[in-house]
C-alpha cells in the first residue's frame, strides 16, 4: 500500500477556491502534471481536489465537455448554478454528479455563507464519447459504503462505468474489504489501512485495501479495473 499525504503537496487555489490537488491524470494536465507530486489516478479517474471556499466564494461560472464531475461536499453548503441542476442548494453529506458527455455544460458552485465551505472534487473521463449530458445528487446514508457513480451497464441507480465511485460512513470499530485495485481517500476521521495508521487528507493505492475505523470516517473510494 502507497500513501500520499495531503499536506505534503502545495496549497493553491483559483478564484474563491483554496485546494489542494491529489490527483491529476496526464492525459488532462500534460507530461508534468505529477511533479509537484500528486498522484497519475487510475482507470478513467482524473482528478481529486480537497478544496475550500472562502466566505461568499465561488468557482466562476466555466465549461466542461466530455468529463463527469463529481463534487461531495463535506461541510457548509454550495449553491449550485448551471445548465444542469440550476438552483440547487447542497449540505453537507451530498454528492452531486453532472456528465457533461459531448453536449457539455457550464457550472459556477458558490458558498452562500460567511463560512468557509469544503468540497471534494472529483473527475472522470467517459469511457463512451458523445454522451448525453445529465445530472444526479445523492445523500449517501449513515453508514456503510454508497455508490455514486459507476456500475454496470443496465442499472439505472448512477451513470454506468467500470470506473466506480462510492463513499464510505464508518463508526469506530467498523471496517470494509474494497476489493481488486482502489483509492481510497479519508475525508474525515482516522483509520487504520492494512494496519498503517491514517488520517484526514490521506491518500492510499492499493488491492483489496481493508479501511477499519478508530473513529467515525468519511472516505471516498475509487475502484477501477
Amino acid at each position: 500500500m502507497a500513501v500520499l499525504r495531503r499536506g505534503d503537496l502545495p496549497f493553491g487555489g483559483f478564484a474563491g477556491v483554496r485546494e489542494y490537488r491529489l490527483v491529476k491524470a496526464p492525459a488532462l494536465f500534460g507530461p508534468r502534471a505529477n511533479s509537484d507530486g500528486s498522484w497519475p489516478g487510475m482507470g478513467n479517474f482524473a482528478y481529486l481536489a480537497d478544496a475550500w471556499f472562502v466566505p461568499g466564494g465561488e468557482t466562476g461560472m466555466h465549461p466542461h465537455r466530455e468529463i463527469d464531475v463529481i463534487s461531495v461536499i463535506v461541510d457548509g453548503r454550495i449553491l449550485h448554478r448551471g445548465s444542469l441542476g440550476e438552483g440547487r442548494v447542497l449540505e453537507a453529506g451530498d454528492v452531486q454528479v453532472q456528465r457533461a458527455g459531448g453536449e457539455g455544460f457550464l457550472h459556477n458552485e458558490v458558498n452562500p455563507d460567511q463560512a468557509w465551505t469544503r468540497m471534494i472534487q472529483l473527475w472522470v473521463i467517459p469511457e463512451s464519447p458523445g454522451e448525453p449530458a445529465g445530472y444526479r445528487l445523492y445523500s449517501p446514508g449513515p453508514a456503510g459504503l454508497t455508490r455514486v457513480y459507476g456500475g454496470p451497464v443496465g442499472q439505472t441507480e448512477t451513470f454506468p462505468a467500470e470506473t466506480q465511485l462510492s463513499v464510505a460512513r464508518l463508526e469506530a470499530g467498523e471496517g470494509v474489504t474494497v476489493a481488486g485495485p482502489s483509492l481510497i481517500y479519508l475525508v474525515s476521521g482516522t483509520a487504520k489501512m492494512d494496519g498503517e495508521a491514517v488520517s484526514e487528507g490521506d491518500l492510499t493505492r492499493g488491492e483489496d485495501q481493508r479501511l477499519e475505523a478508530r473513529e467515525a470516517l468519511v472516505a471516498v473510494v475509487v475502484q477501477a479495473a
